[in-house]
């Protein structure tokens, strides 16, 4: 009887700690005081025929990236006019879109603080011979063409891209 009472008043005590914690604890706020971004990543044609994919998402997680979607595909020369169409007149579409069609491609959605300026720092500069060391260009890209990784430069042009390869995340 003793341990049955013994156990009721812990279980009571404990219970009352829990409501007492409850009542008195600062209310969760709603407001995220943080810079939580989404950005799009895309592996290009060299980096996966090159078979770097696994290197270069080793790289994506090792930097504390979250990966919300991922997929490989081959993108037509038209979707990838489409994706690109904000370089559309400049000299260097039509290699691009030639390029980006060549072969398969693995899209990311990454998330993390600041997530277009992270993902901007980890891939490199544009021309790999001028990336800092240990950045993906830098270790994956063979030219300014042939660069492994594309990112998008903008909070705004980050949801636009998103939603082009991922409409419903």
């Amino acid at each position: 009887m003793r341990r049955i009472l013994s156990l009721v008043l812990s279980v009571s005590a404990l219970l009352l700690m829990s409501i007492t914690w409850l009542l008195l604890r600062k209310p969760v706020s709603t407001e995220r005081k943080d810079h939580m971004e989404r950005t799009l990543a895309i592996i290009k044609p060299d980096a996966v025929m090159a078979k770097n994919t696994g290197n270069i998402v080793n790289v994506i997680e090792n930097n504390d990236f979250s990966i919300v979607a991922m997929y490989k595909t081959r993108l037509t020369r038209e979707k990838a006019e489409n994706f690109y169409a904000v370089h559309k007149g400049k000299g260097f579409f039509n290699e691009l879109v030639n390029f980006m069609a060549s072969g398969p491609i693995v899209v990311l959605v990454l998330e993390k603080e600041d997530a277009v300026k992270a993902w901007r720092n980890v891939m490199g500069d544009t021309n790999p011979a001028n990336a800092a060391p240990g950045t993906i260009r830098n270790l994956y890209g063979t030219s300014i063409g042939s660069n492994a990784v594309h990112g998008s430069d903008a909070t705004t042009t980050a949801t636009d891209e998103i939603a082009f390869f991922f409409p419903n995340v």
